[in-house]
């Protein structure tokens, strides 16, 4: 018999991210957005869901489906359906699981590991769905793929799989009782992986004193080496970190290139990033593309909303630090600066539009109230500009720029 799984809440928020709030949720609504291009239909079936829509949701090896209610008083049977693992690839699979104590730990504690679906991936095994292989179908005459009853009944699941994500390995062919089973008979068998001893290492103190040492006592001390250029490519570890630390190697070898990075660039004196507070260093990272998973992370252990994290990322890819400081703090320039620029700005759009509209100044910034432009300056001189969203709030938009007239045309045409 199918386990059943009641209609997941009401998601309170706006996007496809408002139904899924881990990485391994997000790449089922990730999954379902790439297989199409038809965005009202999506747009549908997120308002279904959100309304409450889609019926008690019921999983098999291969399949979701529920009904889901339409404009018509009868519900239409909708379904998705997506490829079971083969035997051999099941074997895979949890032969990985089983590798590490720390992967059946998580699961059972409502995680999915990043490493886990990495190395499953890598061996072959795609344990998330791919775009190409979400095949919906619905009752509904809807000839759209999918339907935006169906497109409601993958949104919706989204939250069951981030609360279980043994959801997906339901949908792959063998629920948690099976996997479980499994994974107890490969216990008693002994049929584990073993993983090589760390070496131990020479802590950097260690290593820095006796450098300093041989500088105070020898003339001919080697001097450092010639800094390499920041790799933007991660440094495999010598050896998987321990199974019980919780840590997986994907995770450290990312902290690894980004701890080359940033010593690289002390080393050549950019200390711009060497007094950061916490949720600072969180943006900096986001702002590198670290991935999906990592972007939530990031998020969940910040206490940032989502939308509002997602805008300081883009201000500090485009100005770094200063350029949080010009998302999160107004200040009062001299009114020179500001009178130099709101002239310049007058005299372009004059000639680029027979209707600039207005043109406001307060503090550190102007506004094309009837454009949704914006432009920010900040205390180096640069112009940051800004453009205003759906939901009204001022996103960064484009580099900074020290002409207020070539910040705005990075943007102008954004607004046409």
């Amino acid at each position: 018999m199918s386990p059943s799984f009641p209609g997941p809440r009401r998601a309170p928020a706006r996007g496809g991210r408002a139904f899924a709030a881990t990485w391994w949720g997000q790449a089922w609504v990730t999954a379902l957005e790439g297989s199409t291009l038809d965005a009202g239909r999506l747009s549908r079936g997120r308002t279904y869901a959100r309304k409450g829509m889609v019926g008690t949701a019921a999983v098999a090896p291969g399949q979701v489906k529920a009904a889901v209610q339409g404009t018509q008083p009868r519900p239409y049977r909708s379904s998705v359906h997506l490829p079971v693992l083969t035997d051999a690839q099941w074997d895979t699979l949890l032969d990985t699981i089983a590798a590490r104590a720390g992967h059946l730990a998580a699961l059972l504690d409502g995680e999915m590991p990043a490493e886990l679906v990495d190395d499953a991936r890598h061996a072959g095994v795609p344990l998330l769905p791919q775009p190409t292989e979400l095949d919906p179908d619905c009752s509904c005459p809807d000839w759209g793929y999918p339907c935006k009853h169906a497109a409601a009944l993958c949104y919706a699941i989204a939250a069951t799989i981030d609360a279980d994500p043994f959801v997906l390995f339901a949908l792959r062919g063998r629920g948690r009782d099976d996997v479980l089973a499994e994974l107890r008979a490969r216990r008693s068998t002994g049929r584990t992986v073993d993983t090589p001893h760390a070496p131990a290492g020479v802590h950097a103190a260690s290593a820095y004193a006796a450098w300093a040492a041989l500088a105070e006592h020898d003339a001919r001390r080697p001097g450092l080496p010639d800094l390499p250029e920041p790799s933007a490519h991660a440094a495999a570890l010598p050896v998987p970190p321990p199974s019980n630390s919780g840590l997986t190697s994907t995770d450290l070898e990312r902290l690894m290139t980004d701890a080359s990075v940033r010593a690289t660039r002390l080393l050549s004196g950019d200390t711009t990033t060497l007094h950061l507070p916490q949720h600072h260093d969180a943006l900096r990272i986001a702002a590198n593309n670290p991935g999906p998973e990592w972007f939530h992370h990031l998020i969940q252990n910040t206490g940032a909303k989502p939308t509002a994290f997602a805008r300081l990322t883009r201000a500090w890819r485009h100005g770094g630090p200063t350029g949080i400081t010009v998302a999160e703090q107004p200040h009062s320039p001299g009114p020179s600066a500001m009178t130099a620029a709101r002239t310049a700005l007058t005299t372009a759009l004059t000639e680029m539009t027979d209707a600039p509209g207005r043109l406001m100044a307060w503090r550190n910034r102007l506004t094309l109230t009837d454009h949704g432009i914006q432009l920010r300056l900040g205390p180096d001189a640069r112009w940051y500009p800004y453009l205003q969203e759906n939901d009204g709030e001022w996103s960064p938009a484009a580099p900074a720029d020290p002409d207020p007239v070539a910040a705005l045309t990075a943007v102008w045409q954004q607004r046409q």
